[in-house]
Order: C-alpha cells, then sequence, then structure tokens
C-alpha cells in the first residue's frame, strides 16, 4: 500500500513513516524539503500519485493566532483537493485532544482543520491526542517567571510520542471511521504535578506553583480542559518510564 505520510520527518512523522515501512508498506515522507509543500501546492499532485492512504501531520512554523489558522485552512484545502484528484481513500489527520473546549488560537485553527476535513467527502479519520509528554519542558518554559512556574490543576494526561506514532500507523492501515479516535496517556493527573514531576526528574530546581488562574498557552483551564471526556486509547508508557527512555537516550 501506498502511505503518503505530511510532516514525514518531524517529531511523530519520522516514528510513524518508520513503523509503516517496517510493515512492508511503499511510504512516502513528505515535507518541503522532499519537495510537497502544502502551502503552496508545489509536489503535491505527484507525491500523491497511486496513494491509498494519506497521514498529516503538519504543523505549523508559527503558532500565532492568524498565522496559524491561516496555514492549517490554506495546507488542508490544498492537501484535500490533491486528494480528491488522486482518489486517496483515508485521510488520517493527527489533532487535539479538548480542542472544542478550550480556547486559544492554535486550537481554534486545529478546529478549521476538521471542519475542512469533515466537509471534504473523503473518508477519514482524525486522531485526537492529549498532549505529548515530550513538550512538558515547553509548558514549564511558557509558564515561567524567575524560578516559579505557575501552571493550573486542571487534569492533564500527557501521552508518549511513540504511543501516537503506533496508534496513528495502526488507524492508518484500518478502514476511516468517519469520526474521531481519543488517545491519550495511560496516567491523569493535575498539569502542575505532572511537570513538577518532570522538573525534579531532569534535575530543574524551579518551583511549580499550584495557580488556578494560570493559563495553558494563553487560554484559561477548567478541571477537565485538557482530557478526553468520554471512551479514549491508551497509550503504554506511562511518565516514568518515559523518563526513563529519554534520559537513557541522553
Amino acid at each position: 500500500m501506498k502511505i503518503v505520510v505530511i510532516g514525514g520527518t518531524g517529531l511523530i512523522g519520522s516514528k510513524t513513516v518508520a513503523i509503516l515501512r517496517q510493515g512492508g508498506h511503499e511510504v512516502v515522507a513528505a515535507s518541503p524539503k522532499s519537495g510537497i509543500n502544502t502551502i503552496t501546492g508545489e509536489g503535491l499532485k505527484e507525491g500523491l500519485a497511486g496513494a491509498q492512504v494519506v497521514v498529516d501531520l503538519a504543523n505549523s512554523p508559527s503558532f500565532e493566532d492568524k498565522a496559524v489558522l491561516e496555514f492549517f485552512q490554506t495546507s488542508g484545502r490544498n492537501l484535500l483537493a490533491a486528494e480528491a484528484a488522486a482518489d486517496v481513500r483515508h485521510h488520517v489527520a493527527l489533532s487535539i485532544v479538548a480542542i472544542d473546549r478550550t480556547d486559544n488560537g492554535y486550537f481554534r485553527a486545529k478546529v478549521a482543520q476538521e471542519e475542512l476535513i469533515e466537509a471534504s467527502g473523503i473518508p477519514y479519520t482524525v486522531v485526537r491526542a492529549t498532549q505529548f509528554m515530550e513538550f512538558l519542558g515547553g509548558i514549564a518554559a511558557s509558564s515561567a517567571d524567575g524560578n516559579t512556574v505557575r501552571l493550573p490543576p486542571g487534569l492533564f494526561q500527557p501521552i508518549a510520542a511513540d504511543d501516537v506514532a503506533a496508534i496513528v500507523a495502526e488507524v492508518a492501515l484500518a478502514a476511516p471511521r468517519n469520526g474521531i479516535v481519543e488517545i491519550a496517556g495511560p496516567e491523569r493527573a493535575p498539569l502542575n504535578e505532572i511537570v513538577a514531576r518532570y522538573l525534579k526528574a531532569v534535575g530543574d530546581p524551579r518551583q511549580v506553583v499550584r495557580d488556578p488562574e494560570a493559563r495553558y498557552w494563553g487560554g484559561r483551564v477548567e478541571e477537565h480542559s485538557l482530557v478526553p471526556l468520554g471512551e479514549a486509547r491508551l497509550g503504554r508508557i506511562g511518565l516514568d518510564e518515559w523518563l526513563r527512555r529519554s534520559q537513557a537516550k541522553a
């Protein structure tokens, strides 16, 4: 089976490409550097020729509200039009849990991307993931004020990139759901507690302060704003195991 992975050289993309290739599939790791650009449309027709499945893992280079919305709308329209012309049978996109329940510019842009997919007429599956464990350091940095990190106590259920890639690859080989699959890590705890565990494990002396008024990427967070409300597919790698693996690679 020919599978095109948009964003195939990124964090999740590179892992997904490796899994699918190990399964014997013909996989195109698409990116602007490889001559396939969803913003300009360059290389899309040629790259998608003969593809049965497209996995969209592209991410915006800017998180500014207007720029990220334009990225996902332009990329989505160009990609879906090329897929329709190539008679692609399954569009898989990686999205985020709770984007329709938490207000920030990036989440609004992902909602717009999902709406384009749903309206396209192409059979699809949207995989909504909770935040990646790989971004815990970035979350701490975004909420730091000197040696203090202020974070809300809303529930948090981060998932390892290896688990995300494994599930995305599995979904790509399955029949389209024409709906949403939610995935999350195996542990659920307050956001401030998980980041505090991470900082302690990596030897970061900053103190995490529980602050119900603190924002998460600019948005207010309630108790269940960042976790699945219903049934979700759980990853296998817990925070302690992920930390052990990460430190072993360092």
